[in-house]
């Protein structure tokens, strides 16, 4: 079976970052798949393509149309039909990643359509972000925290973005990472492969 990896977040977070440095460092150890989630285009798809994270045919771009908060919670159907077409063609898939479109602190995945979800914030909105809650930030298996190395420049403290993400999520993990440099990056794949055995 499968394992199914949901990865959402507010546009420009950092989502489509994670999900290319993951594939990358994950494709010689696991059979990888990544399905992504646009409104209107397949950007994200074809920047996964473009930065050789998979191959062409282990990507598929799904477009919702609309909005894309349904196509992973209430009718999940145009992605497990894409998931299910990419478990067809690899027989040996490990984990497949299903990217959101961008959204708001309020998205949630189905939990039909994955196994294990990670929610991507950044510091660049402020360190309010923690303690506004919704369901990404305190639902989620693991909140990434991303673009730390932004947080002189835009006045936000790690250390209360520490104590409200703890208040908020209780017992669950987070983690501070910036993933143009990898900060960060091995933690995030340490907990995947920890929910994968």
């Amino acid at each position: 079976m499968t394992f199914r990896i949901g990865i959402a977040g507010p546009v420009g977070s950092g989502k489509t970052a994670l999900l290319d440095a993951l594939c990358k460092n994950m494709r010689e150890k696991y059979s990888l798949a990544a399905v992504t989630n646009d409104i209107y285009t397949q950007e994200d798809a074809q920047f996964l393509v473009r930065s050789q994270s998979l191959t062409p045919d282990r990507i598929k771009g799904v477009e919702t149309g609309g909005c894309p908060h349904t196509a992973i919670r209430e009718d999940a159907s145009i992605n497990i039909e894409a998931i299910e077409e990419l478990e067809t063609t690899f027989k040996d898939l490990d984990i497949v990643f299903v990217e959101s479109g961008g959204d708001n602190l309020a998205a949630t995945f189905s939990p039909e359509l994955v196994d294990l979800t990670i929610y991507v914030i950044d510091v660049s909105a402020g360190d309010k972000i923690p303690r506004k809650g919704g369901p990404g930030i305190t639902k989620s298996d693991l909140l990434v925290i991303n673009k730390i190395d932004l947080a002189p420049h835009v006045g936000a403290s790690l250390e209360v973005m520490t104590r409200d993400s703890q208040k908020m999520r209780g017992d669950k993990p987070f983690i501070f990472t910036n993933l143009k440099t990898g900060e960060g990056l091995e933690k995030v794949i340490d907990f995947i492969q920890f929910h994968l055995h």
